[in-house]
């Protein structure tokens, strides 16, 4: 009878298209100052940070963190062109991540940069624009901010630029 509901337990999972390990991963837990998230490979850490912002309600926050990256790309803004000139990296170890989330009219808007290290110890840094877990985790921790803020596309340089709310 028990093999019979291992069984049955695991065809479920497989059947709703995940595994029970996937379906039982926690990705965040609360803290007393934000939340500690612990990414898994192949997680896309952008898009966790903006799941973890929209679920949690988070009105702002800063954050840093470490671990293994399947890949990072990185982005050096070019002001003459008004956009990320991009270089992608792989299998490389983040000695270094740290954030913003703030909002804007499409939801959470996350400025991340990093610093990344080959096994060479080579290191490469910069503004994120994409990010994915390697083999074993990624480490981040968020510190809440209880005000709400905003970014806002400035010109002349085209840059999605935090804005703070100075009135008392």
């Amino acid at each position: 009878m028990k093999h019979l509901s291992t069984i049955l337990f695991a065809l479920f999972f497989t059947s709703a298209g995940f595994s029970a390990q996937e379906k039982e991963r926690c990705r965040y837990t609360k803290t007393p100052t934000g939340y500690l998230m612990v990414l898994r490979q192949d997680d896309d850490v952008i898009s966790q940070i903006e799941l973890l912002a929209r679920t949690e309600h988070i009105p702002s926050a800063s954050f840093t963190g470490i671990g293994f990256a399947r890949e990072v790309e990185f982005g050096f803004y070019d002001f003459k062109a008004k956009k990320f000139n991009p270089k992608t990296f792989r299998k490389v170890e983040m000695g270094s991540l740290t954030g913003s989330i703030a909002w804007n009219n499409q939801g959470p808007s996350i400025h991340i940069h990093g610093i990344a290290t080959d096994d060479r110890f080579n290191a490469y840094g910069g503004h994120i624009l994409s990010l994915h877990v390697g083999t074993g985790s990624m480490e981040i921790y968020v510190q809440v901010n209880d005000q709400k803020l905003e970014r806002k596309i400035e010109q002349p340089l085209n840059a999605n630029v935090l804005q703070l709310n100075c009135n008392p």
